[in-house]
């Protein structure tokens, strides 16, 4: 009786594995020393990372607190790995936990007026030459810049932008999502300057989250469209109707991106 029940709970379980579909989240700790300081990293791994020997696409993402777990969310989570378990995406998400007191220095390029901040370059340079290294060495990743992608919202879509103008050969495509751009209006300069622009950007935002939202992004993508063709279809931008400043229209809105990017 014994036996019996032993290959039944074997069975059981293997069965439940093999059968299972879902992507794994973990989380690891990796110093920073960019900005004097360790990161918690949240891993998205794709449904079927631990039963293949493919290589896959990375997507960088801010504020992980907030993509996986409501619980360590500030208002509502992105459902990042519900999204991508139910599409079957065959892509790895890397969330950068944001430093709390220090996320407004983080995230923005430039210093405000008003409410200071400036400190991205660090934060970027400890992306490209502390983590991203460490992700290709232990995990498969299709390193190259069209399959590396780096995305976020509000101040995390600002720094999304700015990232593929300032590193250009990493960064091949970006979800930018209600982007700041009111906080650093050096980012129109920077892009009528920029000398080629040849990253996949997916825009979107929502028509109810400030008054000049809308017409900030607006004026974002007509600048960028001017440095290339639109027969290049490198660039969406969407606006949806109703949609507020908030994880609801971010989880919403994310598999829409994910599919167009990718």
């Amino acid at each position: 009786m014994k036996n019996q029940y032993l290959r039944f709970l074997v069975f059981f379980l293997l069965t439940y594995y093999c059968g299972s579909s879902q992507g794994k989240v973990s989380t690891f700790t990796i110093e920073a020393p960019q900005l004097k300081t360790s990161k918690k990293i949240w891993m998205y791994l794709p449904h079927n990372y631990e039963t293949s020997e493919k290589k896959y696409p990375v997507l960088y993402m801010h504020d992980a607190q907030n993509l996986f777990d409501a619980k360590t969310s500030y208002a509502g989570e992105w459902r990042i790995d519900e999204t991508l378990d139910s599409l079957k995406a065959e892509i790895i998400v890397v969330g950068i936990e944001h430093g709390n007191e220090k996320r407004l220095d983080e995230l923005t390029p430039f210093p405000n007026k008003e409410y200071g901040g400036g400190n991205a370059n660090a934060y970027l340079d400890f992306i490209v030459n502390q983590l991203k290294p460490y992700i290709d060495s232990n995990y498969r990743t299709k390193t190259n810049k069209m399959n590396t992608a780096i995305g976020g919202s509000s101040l995390g879509g600002l720094v999304s932008y700015y990232a593929i103008l300032k590193y250009p050969e990493i960064f091949g495509k970006a979800m930018v999502f209600s982007p700041s751009f009111w906080f650093n209006e050096e980012m129109y300069s920077l892009t009528e300057n920029a000398k080629k622009l040849k990253t996949k950007l997916y825009f979107m935002c929502g028509d109810s989250e400030s008054e000049t939202m809308v017409s900030d992004m607006d004026k974002m993508t007509h600048l960028v469209n001017e440095k290339r063709c639109t027969c290049m279809h490198l660039t969406k931008k969407v606006v949806v109707t109703g949609g507020k400043h908030n994880e609801n229209l971010w989880a919403k809105e994310f598999g829409k991106a994910y599919l167009w990017l990718f």
